[in-house]
């Protein structure tokens, strides 16, 4: 049996109360692009200098030094010994933050800069770490097992129809959480990274030999590292070629740094290409877009919305963002539709997955349990248009992308959940099991219930 309102309950209250009074309130915010010149280290910086690609490059902050050098004495040494050690003992990736980043996060005292969202994934220190557990006992250098699923060196076949074309290992800017830690960026005194043993030429020509004689793969995501670190001609002359490769109908370029550098996508050489680009993709019928990752509202600043536009003027398709879910960051319901309205509102970004942080070692401070996202995507439900509500996806091992709520089984005292496949990755072709076996991924230990926890300690001689 349903209950109707009575005629006069559907408009009780004034207009403001029917949005003022929900678990969010929308608001517009204006974009802001804080003053650079706060910061003793670029207090002479002229706005000439910092629209510059080239001068963002250059100044990218490397190490402490550089750091205190932008900073002055904003900052207590306590935070730079903390920042020290975690460089030395725990972090995957090694620093690079280019002025853009760095000038959104919060400065104004060291207890702000150590909340800072922004701050908590680019310049992780040590007190950040989890103590206990640190890294998960299932935690792995190549989470997602994309060398495995190498067709040539440096692509991933994993799903049926689409390809990953890892171009490079370097990046404008490196996230501490980076899911290819293992080959992105500089070796740390904690990890030795892989390098490719093919040379770039070679390399490329294979990617695309491959693909041609592929004809069951249509979607093509080019990343890296990141493409805005790939000398511009070298990308136009392998986006054109997959263009010109008929059963390729879906082109995506991934770059953070449309975000982290967006004075790279302003440039006019980059903006000619890329119209380039999307005048051959329309007369094929094919569609080019961008990917970012952005994982903060503060970090959507006019310089982003600026390159964003720019290049949706391009003619390309879309420009959408994969952000990640990171303790700290945004892992709060207000953080993901403030971020979330941002990029749709303010930016022309549409809001597309949130990663959950992969299984890599020393994440488990950023991770979050399945459980925890599956509020999370209850909770911002509603507010934005169905087609910009950011899908929060767990990228499960072996299986690929998965719906926090597609899940076949979860054991919530272990922190075990369950998954399963509907397709074979390459490495399965001949596995009868592959389609019925049950894979797994593993929530943060922290997270659990004591018995949980203590079921995880006899396993792994935890103390």
């Amino acid at each position: 049996m349903t209950t109707a309102l009575h005629p006069d309950a559907a408009v009780s209250g004034d207009a403001s109360d029917r949005t003022a009074r929900q678990p969010y309130a929308y608001r517009r915010r204006p974009l802001e692009e804080p003053d650079w010149r706060r910061l003793p280290g670029w207090r002479d910086v002229t706005r000439e200098e910092w629209e510059s690609a080239q001068w963002q490059r250059a100044h990218c902050v490397k190490n402490l030094r550089q750091l205190r050098q932008v900073m002055g004495d904003r900052l207590d040494e306590s935070f730079y010994a903390d920042l020290e050690r975690d460089q030395a003992e725990r972090a995957t990736m090694s620093m690079l933050v280019p002025p853009q980043m760095l000038n959104t996060m919060d400065s104004s005292s060291t207890a702000a800069f150590h909340a800072d969202p922004v701050r908590r994934y680019m310049l992780p220190v040590l007190s950040d770490r989890r103590t206990d557990w640190p890294s998960h006992p299932h935690a792995s250098r190549d989470s997602l097992h994309e060398a495995e699923m190498w067709a040539v060196e440096g692509l991933t076949h994993r799903y049926p129809t689409k390809v990953l074309a890892e171009l490079l290992p370097t990046c404008p800017q490196y996230c501490g959480h980076c899911t290819r830690m293992d080959l992105v960026g500089n070796s740390t005194p904690n990890v030795d990274k892989h390098k490719f043993t093919i040379k770039p030429p070679d390399r490329l020509g294979a990617m695309l030999d491959y693909l041609r004689r592929t004809p069951g793969v249509r979607d093509v995501v080019v990343s890296g590292g990141d493409v805005a670190n790939m000398p511009w001609a070298r990308l136009e002359s392998f986006v054109d070629a997959l263009l010109d490769i008929d059963n390729i109908r879906d082109i995506r370029l991934a770059s953070k740094a449309l975000m982290g550098l967006p004075q790279h996508w302003l440039q006019d050489d980059v903006r000619a290409g890329m119209e380039r680009l999307a005048a051959k993709a329309h007369e094929r019928g094919a569609q080019i877009a961008i990917h970012t990752h952005v994982n903060a509202a503060q970090s959507v600043t006019p310089l982003v919305a600026k390159a964003a536009r720019a290049m949706l003027d391009t003619g390309i398709r879309d420009v959408r963002n994969q952000g990640v879910l990171l303790r700290g960051v945004n892992d709060t319901p207000d953080a993901l539709l403030d971020l979330s309205f941002a990029l749709l509102d303010e930016a022309g970004i549409m809001p597309y997955y949130l990663y959950m942080c992969d299984m890599i070692p020393n994440s488990e401070h950023w991770r979050l349990a399945v459980w925890e996202a599956q509020e999370l995507q209850h909770a911002i439900m509603g507010y934005l248009p169905g087609f910009a509500t950011p899908r929060i996806v767990c990228d499960v091992p072996y299986v690929g992308k998965r719906w926090v709520h597609q899940l076949a089984d979860y054991d919530r005292e272990r922190g075990i959940s369950y998954w399963t496949k509907n397709y074979r990755t390459g490495l399965e072709l001949s596995d009868p099991d592959a389609l019925t076996r049950r894979y797994e991924y593993h929530d943060p230990i922290y997270t659990l219930p004591e018995e949980g926890r203590n079921w995880w300690r006899e396993r792994s001689g935890a103390a």
